[in-house]
């Protein structure tokens, strides 16, 4: 222990004239004393003492390990006595170092001159060594180091949380340590054998983690459900996502409102040069006017357009402070500006905003070297919608959507354009009518009754999806990331998104940009697990 001359030595007590020492925030050791005490030989040229694979300079106050300089503070005279960084010791040693919780008591441990380290061992056990289809196999891994180093990582082989076909089956672990020396495989047998406990299906719905997928190939089948009633809130929605990848500085897309108001923007820089986007408001009040960001989510740069959506989304989501800005007449200030964007890197912004007068929103990319001033604004050319995508202002960026949940499996879906219309707008620069596809930037504000013991899953219905949805379950509230990891690609592989605990539950979804919609949400009865003394077949070591 730090400045403590009590030691333990292979368990023994032992005494160190020289105690470890803190030095800045980094424990120290004697190198003399501690190389003696772990009957290890120092070998000394002048001012040069050589142990293991490091070389001191007792007179400078350097080391080299394996020949490479280390950082000059690695090495202090404390009391007229040569101490070295404890970490820098034990890797010339090739020894392992541990320190305790309280940061202060440490263990090092090297092999006597001329031993041969010992390789770590691998051991693991179940719960038990037979079970029937689908009945959950609980793991402890126990592997240890004979030498006491850490050990880093482990490889599994075969092993499954469960089995759903008879059979025996081999479960291998092999370990590493600190010092890369590989374990003998350990392995044991499973049998499977009886009645089926769960199908791969049940057990999900018992025991997939949030964002999970599993299989379920009815899920298509089920009923809508039944009891649903839909409204729309008179937020508008300011959506810039047309021309997607425009290829010289100019606007994107420019409209005016006042109060609140949800902006989207989407788009990949084609300049041949890094660009940057702006959002920029106006006043067109003849008195000051505040704009309130009240919560901001996005993505950039990125070349992985699946990523932007769903990264954007967990920000938006994860909330903020309010930002507040206080505009005088005529006044123009950028309300966000991307990080730069290299050519063919993206952004996706979604923005909530309330301003306390009418105000004009322009959405500009512009060349690195050019800031978003009303005289650069003014000059910019408006640039051409490119005939794939969308922009426009629509009249309601909140979908409303109340559920009883009665008869299960039921689905709820969302974006298909008839059971869910798509909203109407109009693109402010041509004046024609825009129809919002993908529902991208809509809000979907979702309460269901009669919540409890339903477990929630997403069925991807268009292709690839990667998103985020924020639940609110009693006093619970979570963003969820999905699906888990990678993307929803297939319908009959839903994302598990929540198993309800209160009757009342909520869930506030936007569709991702850059994923595709439809996607139906999945309600499943809670299946009655098999459990002991109520409990569900659980461990946490």
């Amino acid at each position: 222990m730090t400045d403590q001359p009590a030691a333990l030595l292979n368990g023994q007590p032992a005494q160190l004239k020289n105690p470890p020492r803190l030095v800045q925030g980094r424990t120290f050791l004697p190198l003399l004393e501690t190389a003696a005490l772990l009957g290890q030989p120092v070998a000394q040229d002048g001012v040069l003492l050589r142990l293991g694979r490091l070389l001191v300079d007792s007179r400078d106050l350097n080391a080299a390990l394996g020949g490479a300089p280390q950082p000059t503070d690695s090495v202090s005279l404390i009391g007229g006595t040569v101490y070295v960084n404890a970490r820098l010791l034990a890797d010339g040693l090739g020894a392992n170092l541990s320190f305790a919780d309280d940061g202060r008591s440490l263990t090092l441990t090297a092999l006597p001159v001329g031993g041969d380290p010992l390789v770590p061992q691998a051991r693991f056990s179940t719960d038990k060594s037979s079970y029937a289809p689908g009945e959950k196999v609980i793991y402890t891994d126990y592997p240890f180091d004979p030498d006491g180093a850490d050990i880093v990582s482990r490889k599994w082989s075969n092993k499954r949380d469960v089995f759903f076909q008879p059979g025996t089956y081999a479960v291998t672990l092999q370990v590493t340590n600190a010092l890369g020396l590989v374990s003998a495989p350990f392995t044991r047998t499973l049998t499977v054998s009886g009645e089926a406990v769960d199908t791969p299906l049940t057990y999900a719905l018992k025991y997939a983690e949030t964002g999970e997928s599993f299989p379920d190939s009815a899920v298509n089948t089920y009923p809508l459900v039944g009891s649903v009633s839909s409204a729309t809130s008179a937020v508008p929605l300011i959506f810039s996502n047309s021309p997607e990848a425009p290829a010289q500085s100019g606007l994107l897309y420019q409209d005016s409102f006042s109060g609140r108001a949800r902006l989207l923007a989407y788009h990949l820089n084609a300049l041949s040069k890094p660009a940057r986007l702006y959002v920029v408001a106006r006043s067109l009040e003849s008195r000051p006017l505040d704009i309130t960001t009240e919560r901001l989510g996005e993505t950039a740069p990125t070349r992985i357009e699946g990523q932007l959506g769903q990264v954007t989304l967990l920000d938006y989501f994860a909330g903020m402070s309010p930002q507040r800005v206080t505009l005088q007449p005529g006044e123009s200030v950028a309300i966000y500006a991307s990080p730069t964007l290299s050519p063919g890197s993206g952004v996706n912004v979604l923005q909530d905003i309330d301003a306390s007068g009418r105000v004009e929103l322009t959405f500009a990319l512009l060349e690195e070297d050019l800031l978003p001033s009303s005289q650069v604004l003014q000059q910019l050319p408006y640039l051409g919608a490119d005939g794939k995508h969308q922009r426009g202002t629509f009249p309601s960026a909140v979908k409303v959507i109340r559920a009883q949940l009665t008869a299960l499996p039921a689905r709820l879906v969302i974006g298909d354009g008839q059971i869910d219309p798509a909203i109407l707008g109009t693109d402010a620069l041509s004046g024609q009518p825009v129809r919002l596809s993908g529902s991208y930037g809509v809000l979907y504000d979702i309460q269901l009754s009669g919540a409890s013991g339903v477990a929630v899953a997403l069925s991807p219905r268009g292709g690839l999806y990667r998103g985020a949805m924020n639940v609110k379950d009693g006093l619970i509230q979570q963003t969820v990331k999905l699906p888990r990891s990678g993307a929803a690609l297939t319908p009959d592989r839903p994302s598990l998104l929540w198993r309800a605990q209160s009757d009342q539950l909520s869930i506030d979804f936007v569709p991702a940009s850059g994923s595709n919609l439809p996607i139906s949400l999945v309600f499943y009865p809670a299946r009655v697990p098999n459990t002991t003394n109520g409990q569900l077949k659980t461990y946490t070591p």
